[in-house]
Parts: structure tokens; C-alpha cells; sequence
């Protein structure tokens, strides 16, 4: 077993290993993306490792141009008898960037609902089915980077943690980000066997980064792990082009206009925004006010994403809606800066709202379910509120609140456009990140 270098003050060497998005733009990714180039501003030497797909990212991509666990090939060795037995020379094609991305052009399957087979056996690492992947991984983050730290972006891709303890002695760190989001929405037996997986891996975990203290209590809980190993680091994002000085002038021929960052999907709760434009519309004042959509449709969100256009035609506000589809940087920016106010309803108890920082750093005041991470960014940064979740009308009455009231609303996003500087810019969470590292190294070194 090789041994990783200790020190607590020389730069660490540092494999972080990231699950693509199947070509989508992926919070989780972008956020390991952005971290990791700022660690690597710092001086560390960081290597990020894509899994499954390559990552997609809106600002420069830092990670690794090779790719592990290829999604091709884990899926044959998956469903395919007899594939994993192959041959490198005969499989390892697959792996190719510009077949990846072909494949997933087309459409892959990423839902929990019908993944639990694949799920649970590349959670067993060298015992499951891509034992092959779980042994090239190791073999190649031992012998090539020889790392002092390795952090997984989540738990569903750790499988070869305890492979990895066996060739390399060094602090091994899971970040979790919405595992039990993906975990709730697997079909019995295999959310039980998962479960068991995922107790047994932990083990051989040393710590686990959390970016609020309701989601370390709550995935302590929800994994059976201890408090304890549970380490706290702001979200992080890259300013580089957010103005530091805001100059968001009121645009008062503009009507009010609401926005909705982030994919089209259930979870993320655009039906709810929905609701509340329409029932918003019906607030003297708020007669012309504007919904702007952004983000990802894939061909398995169109038909959510029609059902909501559907709603708004016939209820007569359509007028009101634009949808811009995807958005690139400078797309967001300009989004951003068209918008009075911005919220995304989620169902489920988002563990990171990376758009709330995105919002704030342009200086967009964000209304917010209260739940997840939400009360702690906003308790952080004062720039936005509050509203009961699932609660359409409640949603209404605030952001008209809001809407009524730009200019206040302004200085609002402005002050949270501070704090994200001082408290959540990239730079920021590289060094705390970074301190977490060095405190189990530390650890290690009694």
C-alpha cells in the first residue's frame, strides 16, 4: 500500500472524481468544476475525474480529458452478459468524448426509477458488475496521480472507496449534494439494498462536506453516520463576471418580471412558479407581469414542460411567458440582469441553490420555499424570502410584494451581492475545502 504525503502545509495533490451530467448542464458539476480550478488557483494540484459522461460546464472545464466508468460501457457490462469479460482493447473505445456525447444526445435514462440495478452494483466497486471500472479507477488514481486526498462528489459514485484504501493510504472524502434525492426515488428491493451498500461503504469514508448544517443533520440521520464526520464549506462560485460594483438601474418602462433558473423538472418545481404567476396576474398591479424560463429540457422533461405551457394558454397568460431554453454564461448574465426577482419552488429540500448564489451575485433578490438550504443562504445574505413550500399563493402574494417594491427590492440584491463575495465566492470555498483536507490529514498523522 503506497502512503500520501502528509504535509500540512505544502500543496496537496488532490484527485476529485465528479458524475456528468449525460449532457446536461449539472449543478453538482459545475460546482466540483468551479472548486476545483480554484484550488488549483491556490497553488494544489487538482485533478478533476469525470465519471459516467464528460462533465458541461458554463465557465472553463478543468476536468480530466480522461473519462472513468464510461456510461456506455457500464451499461453493457450492466445488461449485456458476458461484456464485462471483454478485452480492454475491444471495449474501451466507448469511452471516447465524441461518443459519449453522441449517446447522450440521443437521450439516456438517468432516473433513479430505472437504475436501481446499476445503481446498487456499482455501489458494490471490484463485486459488482464493473469490477473492471472499479480496478482501472483504482489502479490509475494509485499508481498515476498518487493522491493525498480523494473526494467523490457523491455517494452513489464511491463504490471503489474501499479499493482504493487498499492501494493508497490517504484521507478519502464524500461530498454529498442530493444523494437522498436520487436514493428516494429508487424502486424497492434495490432502495433497501442501496441502503445497506451505502452503510457498509461508509466505513471506509473519512468525512463527508455538506454545504449547510440542515443537510449534515440530515444525511447523518439519513445514513446512519456519525455527526461527527460531517464538515461544513460554503457553496462556492465563480464571480469572475459579476461586476463587484452593481449598477442595476430600475428599468421602469419594463414590465415586473419574474425568473426560474435552473432545469425543467418536477423536483425543481416549476408547476408550482407556474401557479403562482397565474394566480399573481390577478393582483391589481400585476396585471402585465412576465415569467422568463431558463434551462435544460431533455426529451424526457418536454412533456412536463408542455403540460406548464398548456396550463398558461389556457388560463390566457402565455403572453406573459418566454422560455429561452438552455443558456450559456453570457446568456445567463443577460437573464439575470432582466429579471426583478428570481425563484425556483423546489419540491424537494435542496441541499445546495446554486442559482440562488447566481441570482444574488447579479444582484436579484430570490424568493425561496423554506426548506433545505434555502433559510440558512438567506439568513446568510438577507437577500430574499421566505414562503411556506408547495404554497402557489402564498408564492403570489410575495413576489407582488416584491415586484411592488423594485427599488428596495434592489438594494436588497445588492447587499446579498456583497455577502456572496465575502462569503461564498469560489476562492472561498477552495479554502475551506482545502482546510477540511488538511484537518484529516492531521488526523491521520496522530
Amino acid at each position: 500500500m503506497q502512503q500520501a504525503d502528509q504535509s500540512t502545509s505544502d500543496p496537496l495533490t488532490i484527485a476529485y472524481l465528479t458524475a456528468g451530467g449525460a449532457g446536461m448542464f449539472c449543478g453538482s458539476c459545475m460546482r466540483d468544476n468551479t472548486v476545483a480550478r480554484a484550488m488549483h488557483h491556490l497553488g494544489h494540484d487538482v485533478h478533476l475525474l469525470p465519471m459516467y459522461t464528460p462533465i458541461r460546464v458554463d465557465e472553463e472545464d478543468v476536468s480530466e480529458k480522461t473519462l472513468f466508468y464510461g456510461g456506455i460501457n457500464v451499461y453493457m457490462e450492466q445488461n449485456v452478459p458476458g461484456y464485462r469479460f471483454l478485452p480492454d482493447m475491444v471495449t474501451r473505445w466507448l469511452d471516447q468524448e465524441w461518443i459519449i456525447r453522441w449517446a447522450t444526445s440521443r437521450g439516456i435514462e438517468t432516473s433513479a426509477k430505472q437504475l436501481g440495478g446499476l445503481t446498487l452494483s456499482v455501489l458494490k466497486g471490484k463485486d459488482g458488475n464493473q469490477r473492471k471500472e472499479a480496478q482501472r479507477l483504482a489502479k490509475w488514481v494509485a499508481e498515476e496521480l498518487r493522491p493525498q486526498v480523494v473526494n467523490f462528489s457523491n455517494m452513489m459514485i464511491a463504490g471503489t472507496a474501499p479499493l482504493l484504501k487498499e492501494k493508497i493510504d490517504c484521507p478519502i472524502l464524500v461530498t454529498l449534494q442530493g444523494d437522498d434525492i436520487f436514493m428516494d426515488d429508487l424502486p424497492e428491493p434495490y432502495r433497501s439494498k442501496c441502503f445497506a451498500q451505502i452503510r457498509e461503504l461508509a466505513t471506509h469514508v473519512d468525512g463527508f462536506i455538506v454545504f449547510s448544517n440542515y443537510y449534515a443533520d440530515y444525511m447523518a440521520e439519513y445514513f446512519g453516520v456519525p455527526r461527527a464526520k460531517f464538515h461544513l464549506v460554503p457553496l462556492g462560485i465563480d464571480l469572475s463576471d459579476f461586476p463587484e460594483k452593481l449598477d442595476r438601474q430600475t428599468d421602469v418602462e419594463r414590465p415586473p418580471t419574474i425568473g426560474y433558473l435552473a432545469r425543467m423538472a418536477p423536483e425543481k418545481g416549476l408547476h408550482v412558479l407556474v401557479d403562482a404567476f397565474m394566480h399573481l396576474r390577478a393582483i391589481p398591479g400585476m396585471e402585465d407581469a412576465r415569467l422568463k424560463i431558463a434551462g435544460w429540457a431533455g426529451k424526457q422533461q418536454q412533456p412536463y414542460l408542455d403540460q406548464q405551457f398548456a396550463k398558461l394558454r389556457s388560463a390566457g397568460h402565455f403572453d406573459g411567458c418566454e422560455y429561452l431554453g438552455t443558456v450559456d454564461r453570457a446568456g445567463k448574465l443577460a437573464f439575470l440582469h432582466s429579471i426583478d426577482v428570481l425563484s425556483v419552488p423546489t419540491v424537494y429540500r435542496e441541499p445546495k441553490g446554486l442559482f440562488v448564489l447566481e441570482a444574488w451575485s447579479a444582484g436579484v433578490p430570490v424568493v425561496q420555499p423554506e426548506h433545505g438550504a434555502f433559510p440558512e443562504l438567506i439568513a446568510a445574505t438577507g437577500g430574499g424570502h421566505l414562503v411556506p413550500p408547495e404554497d402557489p399563493i402564498a408564492l403570489a402574494e410575495k413576489l407582488a410584494e416584491v415586484l411592488v417594491s423594485r427599488e428596495s427590492s434592489r438594494a436588497l440584491g445588492k447587499a446579498a451581492s456583497e455577502m456572496v463575495r465575502t462569503k461564498f465566492a469560489a476562492h472561498v470555498a477552495a479554502s475551506e475545502t482545502v482546510e477540511v483536507y488538511r484537518s484529516m490529514l492531521a488526523r491521520k498523522s496522530r
